[in-house]
């Protein structure tokens, strides 16, 4: 960042800080640095690649600057590279309305207490990073027909017992999946699965298509890789919605990984995964 000054990374972080203050659920990364050059104008040296990293220069800066802030608790990311304002950070936007005496008040107060934390933490929350955007472009590539797969595996381990799947190679329409809570489908009621791949955010018109597909007592589960739109996601709070389920892709692996053990060895084999442990939290 030696051809960064302090003023301009202040600048920057203040379009990233834009983006984030109206979002309380958050925004990808990846969603959040294609977004930043519309809120900012960039310079050619920070759209131009850089050879290390082969991205542009400014998704390299944003991330370095930024770490003061996630250190002392202004911004958080999850495991999946989703990244939120929080209350302290707002606090502080509201004390510091300068975006640089802003980003320099961070870099004292993060130099305080790294005097006393472990670079360890830094380490791990990268290689985190790193790990979720490898296993996110390994299934945002997957064919349709193997992604249906592993949700077919998924509900397995967790116990449902699958009565019907689409003809992959026709046009089926709405429904990909039929499951039960036991092998004759006699103990509870069925759930209907929509599986969206490779799409746009559903919105609540997708909901309520889906919605229209089943009866009185079926519980849906609508998988979307593209994920939801905030006003879909708010529509489950009606009643009429109320029986559906959404898993986005973040969704998914989680339950994924909390479900691992379970799964056969064929269902690991199509999402292999394995554990690292880091030291974390050392003081």
């Amino acid at each position: 960042m030696a051809d960064i000054t302090l003023d301009r990374v202040g600048e920057l972080l203040r379009g990233l800080i834009e983006l984030l203050w109206t979002k309380p659920e958050g925004l990808p990364l990846k969603e959040l640095l294609a977004t930043l050059p519309q809120i900012t104008k960039l310079t050619e040296y920070e759209i131009e690649y850089s050879p290390s990293t082969n991205k542009p220069r400014y998704e390299r800066i944003i991330q370095l600057a930024t770490i003061p802030l996630f250190q002392i608790g202004w911004l958080y990311k999850n495991d999946k590279r989703r990244w939120y304002i929080t209350d302290e950070g707002r606090d502080a936007c509201k004390r510091y309305a300068n975006p640089q005496e802003l980003y320099k008040e961070s870099l004292t107060i993060f130099e305080d207490r790294r005097q006393n934390n472990s670079l360890n933490n830094l380490v791990a929350e990268e290689a985190a990073e790193n790990a979720w955007e490898q296993i996110q472009n390994f299934l945002q590539a997957t064919k349709r027909i193997d992604f249906l797969m592993l949700i077919v595996d998924l509900l397995i381990a967790m116990g449902y017992y699958i009565k019907w799947t689409a003809p992959l190679e026709k046009n089926h329409g709405q429904i990909d999946i039929v499951a039960f809570a036991d092998p004759l489908g006699v103990k509870g009621p069925r759930v209907l699965i929509q599986v969206k791949h490779k799409g746009q955010a559903v919105t609540v018109e997708g909901i309520k298509a889906f919605s229209a597909t089943m009866g009185s007592k079926d519980y849906g589960l609508f998988v979307s890789t593209g994920g939801f739109t905030s006003d879909a996601i708010e529509s489950l709070k009606s009643e009429i919605f109320s029986k559906i389920t959404l898993w986005d892709l973040e969704k998914f692996f989680d339950l994924w990984v909390i479900n691992y053990e379970k799964l056969s060895k064929e269902a690991r084999s199509r999402l292999p995964l394995r554990a690292i442990y880091f030291l974390y939290g050392l003081e």
